[in-house]
């Protein structure tokens, strides 16, 4: 049995979840509500303030789905919860970041200022001129709008410039020498 899929996930008292029909989920808590439509086969049960995945056999792609849906299940009730965040850094003489609106204006060495609109649901802060925190409820959001904004400069190995993730390691490499 999966090891992940067999846990169950915990119901805080502030949230509400709610199992449609064909698998389809609602979570709301504090910092909003968030929808998901998990997989036919999977069983969703609700228990006592916990809700328990079970899947309908032993072959591999059940298998698979059972630790997936509830991992799904437990980052949505995570994420109306507590939310989720990630942070950047900018690394390099003369790049920095700055908010305008809704729009985060980015001066990381190209000819232009790259402006990026921010999606729906995520909020960005800057701390700093060289510091990028993105907020939201729904984890896959944040992580992808988080890449797209480290895909615009992204850390190059010789100097360490770039956009990385605040716990993230750049390998070095050594320049060229003379002869």
């Amino acid at each position: 049995m999966s090891r992940i899929g067999r846990l169950p996930v915990e119901i805080p008292k502030d949230v509400e979840v709610t199992i449609g029909e064909k698998n389809h989920i609602t979570v709301k808590g504090p910092l909003g509500k968030l929808e998901g439509k998990m997989h036919k086969d999977m069983e969703i049960l609700s228990q006592d303030a916990q809700l328990i995945v079970k899947r309908p056999s032993d072959n591999k792609a059940h298998k698979s789905l059972h630790g997936l849906t509830r991992s799904l299940i437990a980052n949505m009730v995570e994420g109306v919860t507590k939310g989720y965040q990630k942070v950047l850094e900018i690394h390099g003489v003369g790049y920095r970041a700055q908010k305008q609106g809704k729009k985060l204006v980015l001066n990381v060495g190209y000819s232009h200022p790259v402006e990026m609109e921010d999606p729906e649901g995520i909020n960005v802060e800057v701390e700093g001129n060289n510091k990028i925190i993105v907020k939201g409820i729904d984890k896959q959001k944040v992580g992808n709008y988080a890449a797209k904004i480290r895909s615009v400069r992204e850390p190059e190995p010789y100097k360490g410039k770039g956009i990385r993730y605040q716990d993230e390691y750049i390998r070095r490499k050594e320049g060229k020498t003379a002869k």
